[in-house]
C-alpha cells in the first residue's frame, strides 16, 4: 500500500520558488484519485510557490457509474471510450458539472485559487471525430489559449474539463491525456506529469521503468506490454515533448507524489524522454 511508504516532509512554498517559480506545469489527474489524496494540497502549495498551473481532469469511473444509471453500456476502443450521443450528454454533465466543480471547490478547500474551464470556453479546443469506430471522441485540431492563459495571468490555477467543440458548433469528446498533451504543447511547458493508479509504465516482468524513450515506449505497446489507458498517456507524452519539457507518470495515490518528485527527481515514477 502507498500509505506504507516513507513521507517526504513537505516543505513552505517558499522552498518550492527555487524550483518552480515561473515554471508552466500541466497535470492530468485521473478519475482513480480519490477524495483522500493529497494532489489538490499539492497544486496550492506550487501556486504559492510562484508555479502556473494547470490541471486537466478525467472522469471515467464517474461516467460508466452514470451510464450504467440509464442502462447504458461502456466499451473501449484502443484505450478511448466508444462516445455516441447519450453517451457524449453523460461526459458533458458529469466532466463540466460534477467534476470540474468538485475539483475547483477541493482546490479552494486546500488553500489554492482555481478557476473552472472546459474546452468549449470561447472555443479553446476544436476538434473534429474522424474514427468511426469512436464514434464522437475528437482528434484536436487547434488550441486557442486566451481563456488559460487570462486564468494563470490573473493567479489562478486553470481546471479543464476535456470536452471540444466542432468548427460547428457541436460537442465531442476528448480523451483527457490528449488534451493534457495538446495544452502542454501549446503552452511550451515546462512539465507535465499524468497521475494514475501505477507506479509508472512496467516492463515484461512487472518493473516499473524509471526512464524511457519515446521509441522505447510506443515498442512497449506494439509488444502488448503498455496497454489500455496507458496508451493515450505514452501518445500524449510524445506530441508534448516535440515542444521540450519534461513528462512524467506518477501513482497519484502516493502521499504528495507531485512535492515528492520535484524533491527527488529519480525515485518515482516514470519519466518519458525524446529519443
Amino acid at each position: 500500500m502507498t500509505g506504507t511508504r516513507a513521507r517526504t516532509p513537505i516543505p513552505n512554498p517558499e522552498d518550492l520558488i527555487p524550483i518552480v517559480g515561473g515554471q508552466t506545469l500541466v497535470l492530468k489527474l485521473g478519475g482513480s484519485v480519490g477524495r483522500e489524496d493529497t494532489l489538490l494540497d499539492d497544486l496550492a502549495l506550487l501556486q504559492h510557490g510562484g508555479a502556473r498551473v494547470v490541471l486537466v481532469h478525467g472522469g471515467g469511473p464517474l461516467i460508466t457509474a452514470w451510464l450504467g444509471r440509464i442502462g447504458k453500456e461502456t466499451h473501449f476502443v484502443r484505450g478511448l471510450r466508444y462516445t455516441d450521443e447519450d453517451t457524449l450528454d453523460v461526459v458533458r454533465m458529469v466532466l463540466s458539472g460534477l467534476v470540474n466543480g468538485e475539483v475547483v471547490a477541493r482546490i479552494g478547500a486546500s488553500g489554492g485559487r482555481a478557476v473552472g474551464l472546459s474546452g468549449s470556453d470561447d472555443g479553446m479546443l476544436q476538434a473534429v471525430a474522424r474514427d468511426s469506430e469512436l464514434g464522437l471522441v475528437g482528434e484536436v485540431t487547434s488550441v486557442h489559449l486566451a481563456p488559460v492563459e487570462c486564468v494563470l495571468d490573473a493567479g489562478y490555477i486553470a481546471v479543464i474539463a476535456p470536452v471540444a467543440v466542432t468548427e460547428e458548433g457541436s460537442f465531442v469528446n476528448v480523451n483527457a491525456d490528449t488534451v493534457a498533451g495538446e495544452l502542454a504543447a501549446a503552452l511550451g511547458a515546462d512539465r507535465l506529469v499524468f497521475f494514475t493508479d501505477v507506479d509508472g509504465i512496467a516492463d515484461g516482468a512487472g518493473e516499473p521503468q524509471r526512464r524511457l524513450s519515446t521509441r522505447q515506449a510506443q515498442r512497449l505497446i506494439a509488444d502488448g506490454i503498455i496497454t489500455g489507458g496507458m496508451i493515450p498517456k505514452v501518445d500524449a507524452a510524445s506530441h508534448a515533448l516535440s515542444r521540450g519539457g519534461e513528462v512524467r507518470i506518477l501513482d497519484g495515490r502516493r502521499p504528495h507524489a507531485l512535492v515528492d518528485v520535484l524533491l527527488r527527481p529519480t525515485t518515482i515514477g516514470t519519466v518519458l524522454a525524446r529519443d
